[in-house]
């Protein structure tokens, strides 16, 4: 059997299995590729909130992402929860020595509202990180966090996306998922622009929206679709993962990485 192409995520552990290593392995799954894991953090969380988090050693993310690239290899990478500035700096200098296509999801904050990245971090994602990416994905509030522009209507998408190139990726996507109306997004290199449209679906269980966007990017990267096309088609899944996502818990549930699946039925 052919080998599928293989997506690296470097990201946290969301324990209710709704967003971090859990979604990004489980949308891969669904996309035919070959999903693998360096895991920065692990929180304790479920569909109410964040419990607990715990970083691990700076040791330990270098060994992960070292064993799956030296021997294994990888056709994309896709960061999210890095936690820290420490791991923050040391994921990009090991993106550095990576060839493969980079979406950054610069997870700041949880669904719920918990801090997933200690402040002190802001900066070393600014000027280590983006610099790495192909494809940098933040939402709103993460583009005030990282450059103070506060985006209120579809008229500033283009502001925020001109100060998030500023630091330095390919391409930005800005995620307009917390503004009225539909869900639309920016996607731009500084030259072309891709404005993206889905319906809004009247659905509160959207835990994990950002990391299945990231992780669905990388993974049509990696089968070699160019950037306005691996977005254009992740867009298209994660619209459907929202639609189907359930109740899980007594708080917000998560989006459905299988709905495609579902969908089909049987075989």
């Amino acid at each position: 059997m052919p080998t599928p192409p293989r997506v690296l995520t470097v990201a946290g552990s969301d324990s209710g299995g709704g967003a971090g290593i859990q979604a990004d392995l489980k949308t891969m799954l669904a996309l035919g590729v070959h999903g693998m894991s360096v895991i920065t953090a692990v929180t304790a969380q479920n569909s109410l909130g964040v419990r607990g988090a715990w970083e691990l050693p700076v040791d330990a993310v270098v060994a992960q992402f070292r064993a799956v690239v030296h021997d294994i290899g990888v056709q994309a990478v896709k960061t999210g929860m890095l936690a820290t500035a420490e791991i923050v700096r040391t994921v990009a200098d090991l993106l550095a020595g990576t060839r493969a296509p980079v979406v950054v999801d610069p997870v700041g904050v949880s669904k719920h509202g918990d801090p997933l990245l200690a402040a002190d971090a802001l900066d070393a994602v600014r000027t280590g990180l983006l610099p790495r990416a192909t494809v940098a994905t933040p939402n709103l509030p993460e583009v005030a966090q990282l450059t103070g522009v506060r985006v209120e209507s579809e008229d500033g998408m283009r502001r925020a996306a001109d100060a998030i190139l500023g630091h330095g990726p390919r391409w930005a996507l800005i995620k307009g998922g917390h503004l009225p109306g539909d869900a639309v997004d920016l996607l731009t290199d500084g030259t072309a622009e891709h404005w993206l449209r889905a319906p809004r679906h009247d659905n509160r269980h959207t835990h994990g929206t950002g990391c299945t966007l990231a992780s669905a990017i990388a993974a049509r990267l990696a089968c070699g679709d160019p950037v306005p096309d691996a977005v254009a088609a992740a867009k298209d899944y994660v619209t459907g993962a929202i639609a189907a996502g359930f109740p899980l818990g007594a708080g917000i549930g998560p989006v459905d990485h299988a709905h495609r699946m579902r969908k089909a039925g049987p075989s």
